[in-house]
């Protein structure tokens, strides 16, 4: 029995890892974007993005979830977007907003000092930014954003709230057959997951260790 209810992890497994792959491929640079809206001189834009981003971080993701699929529908008469593409939308945009602080917070770590040296040296705002302000940022932001993208592994178990398929359903689905044990064995895979991220991002760590805070 081991085998066939390991397949079946497998399957929803693979599942919760194209949410979190998609959600990583578009919150990433989504949330690079709206970090330069929030720290703009242009103040509606400013203020509408950190606006969003108070509500964003301050409601649940289960709530977004269940917004973004039934709320077209409900509110507009649209008709409902697939459950597993508003899974996506709902986790890039909750997941952007939680980035966008952390980018923030890494580039107004940089001291003013730099960005004056790099223009006395003839250097654009674009080239002082990607050749000298961007990879100090990254080696700041490393730790709180590996923690964000560990935390997102576990969150991808909330997409069975709109009746997407991950891990989670498909443990859940052998109580209905009498057995527990394969609902535990699912932490199994959200902990090998997790412990191979958290190595990688030890190890980019310390190929970024040359940067000094």
């Amino acid at each position: 029995m081991f085998l066939p209810v390991t397949l079946q992890l497998l399957e929803g497994f693979w599942e919760s890892l194209k949410i979190f792959g998609l959600t990583l491929a578009f919150a990433l640079p989504l949330g690079l974007l709206i970090s330069f809206g929030s720290m703009s001189r242009f103040a509606p834009l400013k203020w509408l993005l950190r606006g969003i981003i108070w509500v964003i971080r301050g409601t649940p993701l289960m709530l977004q979830l269940m917004v973004i699929f039934y709320g077209p529908g409900l509110l507009f008469g649209l008709p409902a977007m697939p459950r597993f593409t508003a899974t996506i939308v709902a986790f890039s945009i909750n997941y952007a907003c939680y980035f966008s602080e952390i980018y923030r917070g890494g580039i107004e770590s940089i001291s003013k000092g730099q960005y004056e040296a790099g223009q006395v040296l003839g250097m654009t705002k674009p080239q002082i930014f990607f050749k000298v302000v961007l990879l100090q940022v990254v080696k700041r932001i490393m730790a709180p954003m590996s923690n964000e993208i560990i935390t997102l592994v576990k969150d991808t178990s909330l997409a069975r709230v709109i009746s997407v398929y991950e891990i989670i359903w498909a443990g859940e689905s052998f109580i209905k057959k009498g057995m527990l044990w394969p609902l535990f064995y699912t932490g199994a895979f959200y902990l090998v997951f997790s412990g191979i991220l958290t190595v990688l991002f030890a190890k980019a760590e310390k190929k970024l260790s040359y940067f000094r805070s």
